[in-house]
């Protein structure tokens, strides 16, 4: 455990600043769903990259952008991480069609009833009226809005998360190999979203089971994410695949009917399915057509 010592100490330093300030937001009166609930959730997902700058700068005295894995040189990789998440919502929807009871709704009626209730009858007109008047389906338009996103704002938010696991960690966990080295970093990165879940982020239907649920599909998503970076040599990357997830994670449910949250979605059933099947391509691909494979290397 003693060559694991960077790592825990991160881990530890990292959840204890992560819980300790969602419950000082609960203690304080906060509500989930809100304008500043939302704030809260941008300023939770920099902890692990504070804590990391903390740890190198101050503790460890080492060099940032090599530590981390910071680097804006571009190369196909980056464009991989940017679309390969257009290809997970194309599969999460193709699973979802498959669950008994769930059918694709492009006229979004479920969506639009789900908001009955939530907000003004006018305001509901106005945006049908405003989805309506788009020049092309608005799930286009979503894949469109993501792509951008999740290459600037999103990324720059994704960055305060990836810093931590597939730059802090991933260094630290190098020696266990891949595959190894993401489960490690998927549990960990999938527990840290527990307090986040319990308020309802992600399975509001079900916020405990959401949380074992998160950590599956943490677990799950963590060598994609994980490859992208090491092949990219960047932690950039990474941040841009993570920045697009989130961008459009949404899209997987707009047009479905039926389910729970549990169910549907990236993040629910079809989600894990759609992201077991690309491990399973993963894995063929570095072993039969990578040129340099990875699936023992270190960072």
């Amino acid at each position: 455990m003693k060559k694991y010592k960077k790592a825990l100490v991160f881990t530890a330093l990292t959840y204890v600043i992560s819980f300790l300030f969602i419950y000082s937001f609960i203690l304080g009166g906060g509500q989930w769903g809100t304008l500043f609930a939302t704030a809260v959730a941008i300023v939770y997902m920099a902890i692990p990259m504070i804590v990391s700058i903390f740890l190198l700068k101050i503790v460890y005295k080492e060099p940032l952008r090599k530590s981390l894995g910071i680097s804006f040189r571009w190369n196909r990789w980056f464009v991989v991480a940017w679309f390969l998440p257009i290809i997970l919502v194309f599969l999460t929807l193709g699973v979802s069609m498959l669950i008994p009871g769930i059918v694709i709704t492009p006229g979004m009626e479920e969506m639009f009833a789900k908001y009955e209730g939530l907000i003004p009858p006018d305001q509901l007109e106005l945006l049908k009226e405003q989805i309506a008047s788009l020049p092309i389906h608005v799930f286009w338009f979503g894949i469109l809005q993501g792509l951008v996103a999740g290459i600037t704002v999103n990324a720059v938010a994704a960055f305060g998360e990836e810093a931590g696991w597939r730059g802090f960690l991933q260094r630290e966990f190098a020696d266990l190999g891949f595959w190894q080295s993401s489960l490690v970093i998927g549990i960990i990165w999938g527990f840290w979203h527990a307090p986040l879940i319990l308020q309802g982020h992600n399975y509001p239907e079900h916020p405990v089971a959401g949380v074992f649920m998160m950590v599956v599909f943490t677990v799950l998503l963590s060598p994609l994410i994980s490859y992208v970076r090491l092949k990219a040599r960047s932690v950039i990357a990474a941040a841009i695949m993570h920045g697009t997830i989130n961008g459009t994670v949404a899209l997987a449910v707009i047009m479905v009917s039926g389910g729970t949250d549990l169910l549907v979605g990236v993040t629910g059933l079809a989600g894990l399915v759609a992201l077991g099947f690309m491990n399973i391509v993963l894995w063929i691909y570095d072993r039969k057509f990578a040129k340099e494979p990875i699936q023992v290397k270190a960072c």
